[in-house]
């Protein structure tokens, strides 16, 4: 598909600026999980010191559940969004100084990775609220797409840059993640207003709670993020990217860069095959091989004692984790009301820093109590089994045929619409 044109999100002046600030952005949060990652390892030698930092990044979005979604919901979505990537860049500013002073010191670099957790806690359900009054209905399965390859496609050049980087020293990796974030401060506080529809529903807890109601209501929604979420957990492996980088690949901080990005090289290379040729039929039944494929490719990669042969194993598992992301967010997205959006997409991030962060903090924990490679291999496998598991659990996601309801007779058994908004 044309990058330009009526038939592309691109000819959306908001929609360019909002997907040059999801790479900023983007590159930004993996040159600091490189960054924090390494010196964490650096200062600690600990496996365990790795998993807490998955957990620290983690907890705002536990802590902070309840508020993330309904801030999205209620309050333009263009200032929350600038409001926490200016947290998130307070936090870099600080991880700037620690380094800028030498400091052996890890508790103030977990201090502010929880403070870089918050801001990314509201970021998230904001961004992904705003994304569909960016284009018309119809573009955006491809917008989703896309949206996602600006991620993934951050996650390539992000984690390398940040390899690099480190050979001139810490300072400057974190003084380039700082600048990243400046520059999508920007791009964001640009963007037409939008204001929100007043909402018909009493405040309250029930409001509060509104996202996992509905979610949980939407049995379709829930397999589709739960599998996700189980996936990552139990298979994901990027906390323990730095050891497999020092001792069991010797390839160093560069070589972590590479790891680091090698999946996101699969991902970007599947999203550009989908904005080209969207996914049509069976979705579910392809979301549920994706997963399976993703678990063999990461029990391949924690068996690999070759630095090619486990990029390689990386880059498959992108690619199969690609296909479950645009299904997952073009499900959300496609049921969820506007005026829910903020609060759905709280607990789809919930949900994904459940798989991403505290995966982390399960593969250092499971890796301190068996070892690295057991860890990980086990956790690919189990990935395999919950495919399986899921596509009984739930047959409304096995039995989806298409993305988008009513666009032939009956294929809306998988799940039920959501009313307009």
């Amino acid at each position: 598909m044309s990058a330009s044109g009526n038939g592309s999100p691109f000819a959306q002046r908001d929609f360019r600026r909002y997907f040059a600030s999801r790479i900023a952005s983007g590159v930004a949060i993996q040159i600091v999980n490189v960054g924090v990652g390494w010196t964490v390892y650096d200062l600690t030698g600990d496996p365990f010191a790795l998993g807490l930092v998955g957990l620290v990044t983690f907890l705002p979005s536990v802590l902070f559940a309840l508020l993330t979604g309904p801030a999205a919901d209620r309050f333009d979505r263009r200032a929350v969004l600038a409001a926490a990537f200016a947290v998130a860049a307070l936090a870099v500013a600080g991880l700037f100084l620690h380094q800028l002073l030498g400091s052996r010191a890890v508790w103030p670099v977990f201090a502010l990775v929880f403070l870089f957790g918050t801001g990314r806690a509201f970021a998230n359900p904001a961004g992904a609220a705003l994304l569909p009054a960016l284009v018309p209905a119809e573009l955006l399965r491809v917008a989703v797409t896309w949206n996602s390859m600006a991620f993934q496609g951050s996650i390539v050049l992000g984690p390398a840059l940040g390899g690099l980087l480190w050979l001139a020293g810490g300072p400057v990796v974190f003084g380039s993640a700082l600048a990243g974030f400046v520059l999508a401060i920007g791009l964001v506080s640009t963007l037409a207003p939008r204001p929100l529809a007043p909402s018909s529903e009493p405040p309250g807890l029930a409001r509060l709670l509104a996202g996992f109601t509905y979610i949980r209501a939407h049995r379709l929604i829930l397999g589709a993020i739960s599998l996700d979420m189980v996936a990552v957990l139990l298979g994901g492996a990027t906390a323990l990217l730095p050891i497999f980088a020092k001792d069991i690949l010797a390839v160093g901080p560069a070589g972590l860069g590479a790891l680091r990005a090698a999946p996101a090289v699969g991902a970007v290379a599947m999203a550009l095959l989908l904005a080209r040729r969207p996914l049509d039929r069976r979705v579910g039944v392809k979301m549920l091989l994706a997963v399976g494929v993703f678990g063999l490719a990461m029990a391949g990669f924690g068996l690999s004692t070759n630095f090619w042969l486990s990029l390689a194993c990386l880059a498959v598992a992108g690619a199969a984790d690609m296909v479950s992301v645009v299904v997952r967010q073009t499900l959300v997205q496609l049921e969820t009301p506007d005026s829910m959006r903020g609060r759905v997409s709280a607990v789809n991030t919930l949900f994904i820093g459940a798989s991403n962060e505290l995966g982390e903090f399960e593969s250092g924990v499971v890796a301190a109590l068996i070892g690295t490679v057991p860890a990980t291999v086990l956790g690919g496998l189990g990935t395999v089994v919950a495919a399986l598991l899921w596509s009984h659990l739930f047959p409304e996601l096995r039995r989806r045929d298409r993305l988008v309801p009513g666009e032939t007779p009956g294929d809306e058994k998988g799940g039920a619409r959501a009313p307009p908004s």
